[in-house]
């Protein structure tokens, strides 16, 4: 029995990598990555979010869920997540297995449409797989505008990057950042930075 639900956890890990490869090579500059996010990665992303009782998280770029599966692992609850993906294969997909999250199929750069009643200004903290290196500078500055646009004063903004450098411009933003720590069993290594608003 222990035999066949391994082999069914394998075959769901297998699909769920093909999938995200094939959005990867459907969509290139906006997939982030060939595989999907590690459970580590998302318990560095989790460990860094800040958040009151009353008050929303939202997770942009999911992909296939795995750091959304931590979130909700880590206490945050379903009711006060909100998953916005672009890539409407991919958001099916995240609908189909995560039924407890609030999937959410747009754009990030029009955040505050895509909220519930309730949550735009009372989001404590944005969590971006967006690969936002590849951005051009105007589209980056309309999304962080964005998400900033529906976070109180003390948000904060989590992204993750392959990249050693920071992954926005923060002080062209109006940003101040930090990373938060690098994790090495993710394929490539990722980072985790946080940003809140500068002052």
């Amino acid at each position: 029995m222990n035999a066949m639900r391994q082999d069914a956890a394998r075959s769901a890990r297998d699909g769920e990598e093909l999938l995200f490869l094939r959005r990867w090579l459907a969509n290139p500059g906006k997939v982030g990555a060939v595989l999907p996010s590690s459970a580590a990665l998302g318990r560095l992303v989790a460990r860094n979010v800040a958040r009151r009782p009353d008050q929303w998280v939202v997770e942009l770029g999911a992909g296939t869920g795995t750091v959304t599966r931590v979130l909700l692992e880590s206490g945050i609850p379903a009711d006060r997540l909100v998953v916005v993906e672009i890539d409407p294969d991919l958001c099916a997909f995240l609908r189909r297995e995560l039924p407890r999250a609030r999937v959410v199929q747009g754009d990030a750069t029009e955040l505050r449409a895509l909220l519930p009643g309730g949550a735009a200004g009372n989001v404590g903290t944005v969590v971006s797989g967006i690969p936002m290196l590849t951005l051009p500078p105007e589209l980056q500055r309309r999304m962080v505008g964005s998400w900033l646009d529906v976070m109180p004063p003390d948000g904060r903004l989590l992204q993750y990057t392959y990249s050693l450098a920071s992954p926005l411009p923060a002080a062209r933003l109006g940003l101040a950042g930090r990373r938060c720590g690098l994790v090495m069993r993710n394929l490539p290594p990722a980072w985790v930075w946080s940003y809140r608003r500068a002052g």
